[in-house]
């Protein structure tokens, strides 16, 4: 099995390039998913880094390639002979889009047209386009199925939310192997330091200042991103085509209840805590329901938060060579 991996040098991509090519000596639990070869296209702007992929870069099986997927012949080169792509690449931060839309719709929405229709001409096997909860928008109580509507409220997530519905009309239209994956908030290892928790946690190793958004009360479901990336694998191998699968982590925390597990993990106080004015639009909760894709894949989060966030604060105390010269000042997202 021939896999092509969009941003694959990313935070998330590269985790699951990481699990591919280590499958069989890694963790039991992990999906038995054994490529014959990886190819990864990755344009490597500010938050993809050849540095993710440096524990199977010497891997025979790995081919890199540097690319922008909304370049047609070059993903027409790539996608020929693939039996599988796993669809990463994305521009993903919030306040980025909120400053300006444009690379986000040519990227998201056009980037993941022309690889849908690289896929089309080449008869590749199965597309998992790998999306977002923030599609939903935001829900005050209970948890989103697969079927809620889609309405999102930041330039970010409109433009995953068209990427979705063009990924699922590729199925309708065309008969293609489609399958969509929308996960809440991912944390680990290798995360770029602009999302919460590596900005938060970095800035408080470096002992700095942490923002907080508002009140602090805006909720988000916390998922390891190894758990993710198991939730994918299993979507690519037994999913079914052309349906959509949540995959959550299953623990909610505001973001002050973060800040405070956060600043408990690097032996800080609350006077590390600077509040700032809330986001635009800023979504108020997401929340994952996930009994469509454990019923069917036998999925279930194996990381509880606490685990998962002392292992990461971990990970950033012994890896200041990663992300110190990656570390943005100024930038705050939380949410």
């Amino acid at each position: 099995m021939r896999v092509l991996v969009t941003g694959g040098a990313g935070f998330i991509g590269s985790e699951y390039v990481r699990m591919l090519l280590a499958s069989g000596n890694s963790d039991p639990a992990d999906p038995p998913v054994c490529p014959s070869a990886v190819t990864v296209l990755d344009k490597l702007t500010y938050s993809g880094n050849m540095n993710n992929l440096t524990p199977v870069r010497e891997d025979r099986r790995l081919r890199f390639v540097q690319g922008d997927i909304c370049d047609p012949a070059l993903v027409d080169e790539v996608v020929a002979g693939q039996d599988v792509i796993v669809h990463f690449a994305a521009e993903s931060h919030v306040d980025r889009s909120i400053a300006g839309a444009a690379p986000f719709v040519t990227t998201n929405v056009l980037g993941t047209q022309t690889l849908l229709d690289a896929a089309l001409r080449h008869g590749v096997g199965r597309f998992v386009h790998v999306s977002t909860d923030e599609v939903y928008g935001s829900i005050d109580e209970g948890s989103w199925t697969e079927t809620w509507p889609l309405a999102p409220n930041s330039p970010y997530s409109a433009s995953k939310a068209g990427s979705d519905l063009l990924a699922l009309a590729y199925h309708r239209t065309h008969g293609m192997d489609v399958v969509v994956t929308r996960c809440s908030n991912n944390y680990g290892p290798y995360q770029f330091p602009e999302k919460v928790i590596p900005l938060f946690v970095t800035n408080l190793l470096d002992g700095g200042t942490v923002p907080l958004y508002g009140d602090g009360g805006n909720v988000r479901d916390w998922l390891h991103v190894h758990d993710h990336c198991r939730g994918i694998a299993m979507v690519q191998e037994k999913g079914r085509s052309g349906e959509v699968y949540n995959i959550g982590g299953g623990t909610e925390l505001t973001n002050k209840e973060l800040t405070g597990r956060l600043l408990e993990a690097c032996d800080a106080g609350w006077d590390r805590v600077v509040p700032v004015a809330d986001r635009k639009g800023h979504d108020r909760r997401y929340s994952l329901d996930i009994s469509k894709i454990s019923a069917e894949l036998g999925y279930a989060p194996s990381i509880d938060l606490d685990r998962g966030l002392a292992q990461t604060v971990q990970w950033y105390r012994d890896n200041r060579a990663w992300w110190e010269p990656l570390k943005e000042t100024g930038t705050a997202v939380v949410g």
